[in-house]
């Protein structure tokens, strides 16, 4: 076993056979000691939020793995914080893909003369490189394909395949009495024919979800939702 990245949340290593192993860290994003999902540093540490952040990926994943969504998942082991992957080839160097069903976060700050907090929002789906110098900037369908990171075909299937894992995950969540108001996605391209799949994890660190209105932090989420 290789390691090959130390990230904010987890570390990733290749293993003998190929395949890769993520190792959840209990470091979060966020600034001045408070958890954001948008943020682009380790902002503090919580113990068990990775135990936390894995429970709930591996909930999530095995829900699309029954789908057939596409995804990089293969195992995970529970006590020793890790996950097992198949390798994948980022768009680029990396890119995210934000769901919003609420106008909340970066959303109302970049658009805020036009639209209210916590306004309604139809699945609104946005494009941003990963990029922690430049603040992850939002990038358009042409941007995309003109710099030859995604295709326009690949452009679509990746808008389809996040509206669709977003709205599973929204329902999973409204059947417990709890709101999703956006979620960030990451996609890669798996296998000899470079088929597109979800990929790195689906835990409360990169989705905000609310209950009677008010704000679950990641680690109460996993609770609601897994137990």
């Amino acid at each position: 076993m290789k390691l090959v990245n130390k990230g904010k949340t987890k570390d990733v290593y290749r293993l003998d056979d190929g395949k890769y192993l993520l190792k959840f860290k209990d470091d979060v994003t966020g600034e001045d000691g408070v958890f954001d999902p948008g943020a682009d540093t380790v902002g503090l540490t919580v113990s068990g939020s990775g135990k936390s952040n894995l429970r709930l990926t591996k909930f999530f994943f095995d829900i699309l793995d029954e789908k057939g969504v596409p995804t990089h998942y293969i195992d995970s082991n529970i006590e020793d914080n890790t996950m097992i992957i198949e390798p994948a080839k980022m768009f680029g160097n990396g890119l995210e893909i934000i769901c919003r069903y609420r106008a909340v976060g970066s959303f109302i700050r970049r658009y805020g003369m036009y639209a209210e907090e916590g306004q309604y929002l139809d699945a609104f789906v946005e494009f941003t490189l990963k990029d922690d110098e430049r603040k992850d900037p939002p990038i358009t369908k042409d941007g995309l394909n003109m710099l030859g990171i995604v295709s326009v075909d690949e452009y679509e299937e990746l808008k389809e395949l996040t509206i669709r894992i977003s709205g599973i995950i929204k329902e999973e969540l409204a059947n417990r009495g709890l709101e999703l108001y956006d979620i960030k996605l990451e996609f890669g391209r798996i296998g000899k024919h470079d088929d597109i799949a979800l990929i790195d994890e689906l835990s409360g660190g990169n989705m905000r979800v609310y209950k009677d209105g008010k704000y679950v932090d990641p680690m109460e989420l996993t609770r609601l939702v897994v137990g």
